[in-house]
């Protein structure tokens, strides 16, 4: 459907997306492919002892 709409990743982002659902995951996937994930953890960088 958004391919078929021509949608934006942010008009993607900024629909509704029902918990759990496949929309749900292809809004996960876009904030992720943006760099904007909402369920991953950042990185953390490694300390010196």
């Amino acid at each position: 459907m958004a391919m078929r709409n021509e949608l934006t990743a942010d008009e993607i982002i900024e629909t509704i997306h029902p918990h759990p659902t496949l929309s749900e995951g292809l809004r996960k996937a876009v904030l992720a492919a943006q760099g904007r994930p909402i369920h991953i953890p950042p990185k953390q960088v490694a300390r010196a002892r």
